[in-house]
């Protein structure tokens, strides 16, 4: 858990000295940077309640960073989210921490105005986590993920159609996409989708593999659009179908973030992700074969707390 906190500290302070030193170009019209430092915390304790309960303590930290560059008919945008957050409970018998937020998502995007409302567009993605993820339900001491273990990279060319200040559409008909599992247990066992699997295959059959190549098209769709005052609603969807296997099959990923700001620091959110990938495999914990298609995977995240605008 020390090694997680660090590697989190330091990457929030190394973007937080990015964004000063992105603050002397910004000076140029032709650059524009914003970002906000988030830190959310929730508590609970309890002693000698009738009703009984468990002393919780959770926290959340949030970094978003955005430089971006436009000059005539080229502009360039640059957006880095992160987010890492635990849970801590049973303090008496020192369990161990539960991981409830997890996020390292980064886009580069290029792009040269075609027309008043569409852009050429290239667009660079990489999309990882901090710390290693446990299904708490089935075993807290075997990890399912890590960093690097899932990473997505993904570069592609296409068109980008923005009509207004509030949405944009990127599709791209030309994509590259490469998986990456930097853990031997978690390849071996065919993790991400990063081995070819039959359906009747199950764990101890599937090939060594770390890396999955995949070449497809891909769309993404933003929306941001303030709702009332003081509360914003933001939301993406990515979807990916793979022209080199069963490209009926979307891959889906869904996010969305309500923010209630209440002043300048404090706020509130509400953000839930979706993610299907068919590629994915998931098995029956009896029997160890591998279950038909995939599963729908969702998170919700609640939190309050200080955020601070860059």
């Amino acid at each position: 858990m020390k090694k997680q906190f660090i590697l989190a500290l330091v990457l929030l302070m190394g973007v937080g000295a990015m964004a000063q030193e992105a603050e002397t170009p910004a000076q140029n019209s032709h650059w524009h940077s914003k970002g906000n430092i988030g830190l959310n915390f929730s508590q609970g304790a309890f002693s000698n309640w009738a009703a009984g309960g468990q002393n919780t303590l959770a926290w959340l930290g949030t970094f978003n960073y955005s430089v971006n560059y436009a000059k005539n008919n080229f502009k360039w945008n640059n957006t880095l989210n992160t987010a890492l957050g635990y849970s801590f409970f049973d303090f008496k018998n020192k369990k161990a921490p539960i991981k409830t937020d997890d996020m390292i998502e980064f886009t580069s995007l290029a792009g040269l105005k075609a027309t008043k409302t569409l852009n050429y567009s290239v667009e660079l993605a990489f999309r990882s986590q901090f710390a290693n993820g446990y299904a708490y339900d089935v075993d807290s001491t075997h990890y399912i993920s890590k960093f690097l273990a899932p990473a997505y990279i993904s570069l592609g060319v296409g068109m980008e159609w923005v009509p207004n200040d509030y949405f944009s559409l990127y599709f791209s008909p030309l994509t590259g996409r490469v998986t990456i599992v930097n853990d031997d247990r978690l390849a071996e066992e065919g993790a991400f989708g990063v081995n070819e699997l039959d359906k009747n295959d199950t764990i101890a059959h599937a090939k060594f593999n770390k890396i999955r190549y995949e070449f497809g098209a891909r769309a993404v769709a933003k929306f941001q659009y303030p709702i009332y005052t003081n509360i914003n609603f933001n939301s993406k969807l990515e979807l990916f179908s793979n022209y080199l296997k069963d490209p009926q099959y979307i891959d889906v990923d869904w996010q969305n973030m309500l923010v209630l700001k209440v002043n300048s620091w404090l706020n509130a959110n509400v953000a839930t992700h979706l993610i299907y990938d068919r590629d994915i495999p998931f098995y029956d914990e009896k029997t160890g074969e591998r279950i038909e298609g995939s599963k729908v995977q969702f998170k919700e995240v609640l939190s309050i707390g200080f955020m601070i605008g860059l």
